[in-house]
């Protein structure tokens, strides 16, 4: 597990990483969205794969609202193959995936946010301050915990659950 000093209320760690496309994504952004939720994922873990019909619907329902979804992959590509940038590729465009699916190659970004399992979710306020971080709830069926958290950063209010243990498949990190 890594260590990480980034807690509740902190300004997220600085990073910039590239999508699918190649496209980089600065966070913090020069513009601060309403929201940003920041979520550690992979392409293999059944979880993520029970996850992402309810994480995309949580993306295109609060996308108008200012929020903006960044998925992140930091998982090893050479032992978990499932997971290499060609084959995060082909799952945004077989799912035509609306969430920007970026690649941490070098699992600092993973590192610095202290990520554990895929899915792992943050939630930033509009000053990129963290919020809420864990996933999934106990409310399987509707991310009712990622909703909470987002109501509650949207309307100016302290999150009410701001952390859950996450629960998945671990951060596939690299071997020494």
């Amino acid at each position: 597990m890594p260590v990480t000093t980034f807690g509740l209320g902190d300004t997220v760690p600085a990073f910039t990483l590239p999508d699918t496309d190649g496209v980089d994504h600065a966070v913090p952004a020069d513009e601060a969205p309403a929201a940003t939720v920041l979520l550690v994922t992979c392409n293999h873990c059944p979880h993520v794969v029970a996850w992402n019909p309810l994480l995309r619907a949580a993306a295109e329902e609060y996308a108008p609202r200012g929020v903006r979804f960044l998925a992140i992959n930091a998982n090893d590509a050479e032992r978990y193959p499932a997971d290499s940038p060609e084959h995060m590729r082909r799952f945004v465009r077989e799912q035509a995936w609306p969430i920007p699916y970026l690649y941490d190659e070098s699992q600092d970004v993973a590192r610095a946010l202290g990520a554990e399992r895929t899915p792992h979710v943050y939630v930033l306020d509009g000053e990129h301050r963290l919020a809420y971080r864990g996933a999934p709830g106990p409310d399987h069926g509707s991310a009712g915990w990622l909703r909470d958290a987002l109501d509650a950063v949207l309307g100016g209010e302290a999150v009410e659950r701001a952390e859950t243990p996450a629960q998945g498949c671990s951060v596939k990190w690299r071997q020494p």
